[in-house]
């Protein structure tokens, strides 16, 4: 699972064992976490009785499974690796993201008007989104290329704060402010990596399964003055090599109150977890 935490689950009450019980609920053995706070991955594998890495900043992974090796953090803290010991002979290595949220892509599509191309091209250079995943994807890139030869999966979760160019096609365009197609950079480019979006191959059409990650607690319609919030999906479970996704959904838990009403929320993100099952072959 993708889970951002939202500030270690410190803008609900209860928070902990909120988050505790929704990745007990949820099935997950393992989690990318985002927003941890430098601490958040540490409190949740200690109730739950797990292994953890924990980065400096946002990014960490909690496992059922021990961690063996570990890899980065990554540039900026933007992310972070672990390789697991599944049993059994068996590996697997995960990575952590989190990108940086401003400028915010959809922001520049849905009130500023810009064309696909000056959207793009906001995501290369006015961002450091693009400069992040290239870095965790040439970090991670041993790994990738030997998951595709036969090695351990490899799975890249996080909060990427951009859309996926999956999502913004033609048949989704009423979604997606009238736009018929953005190429985003940063999913392109862990596409071109040779990962897998496994919601998106579970969930093959936009239009009908938008799987929309942002944000449960920033809905449209929601009755402020301001303009609505674009809905998209921004957090991701990637994978390559020898997993089949059987199953993948973007969950909540309760029925999440916008903010500034969210205080008493079972849910304690302003993001939707993705949770996928695969099977290991």
């Amino acid at each position: 699972a993708s889970f951002n935490t939202w500030h270690a689950a410190t803008q609900v009450t209860g928070g902990l064992t909120k988050a505790t019980n929704f990745i007990t609920s949820s099935g997950a053995d393992v989690l990318a976490l985002q927003e941890t706070q430098g601490h958040f991955a540490k409190d949740l594998a200690r109730d739950l009785g797990w292994y953890y890495y924990q980065g400096p900043g946002s990014v960490a992974i909690i496992s059922r499974y021990a961690i063996t090796q570990t890899f980065g953090p990554a540039l900026e803290n933007a992310g972070l690796g672990a390789r697991l010991n599944l049993g059994a002979g068996k590996e697997a290595v995960v990575w952590s993201v989190h990108l940086d949220a401003y400028p915010y892509g959809p922001y520049n599509a849905c009130y500023e008007g810009m064309t696909p191309a000056q959207i793009e091209d906001a995501e290369r250079d006015s961002s450091r989104r693009v400069v992040q995943i290239n870095d965790i994807l040439t970090r991670a890139a041993p790994e990738i290329n030997a998951a595709k030869s036969g090695g351990p999966p490899v799975f890249l979760a996080g909060d990427v704060n951009a859309p996926s160019h999956l999502d913004w096609v033609p048949a989704a365009a009423s979604q997606n402010c009238g736009y018929s197609s953005v190429n985003w950079p940063t999913s392109r480019a862990v596409s071109d990596a040779g990962l897998n979006d496994s919601y998106r191959v579970v969930n093959p059409h936009p239009a009908t399964m938008p799987g929309d990650t942002w944000s449960p607690v920033y809905p449209k319609n929601n009755g402020s003055t301001g303009p609505d919030e674009p809905q998209d999906r921004i957090d991701f479970v990637h994978y390559a090599g020898s997993a089949t996704p059987v199953s993948s959904a973007a969950e909540v838990r309760g029925t999440p109150q916008p903010v500034p009403d969210n205080q008493n929320n079972e849910w304690v993100s302003d993001h939707r977890a993705v949770v996928t099952t695969f099977n290991l072959t």
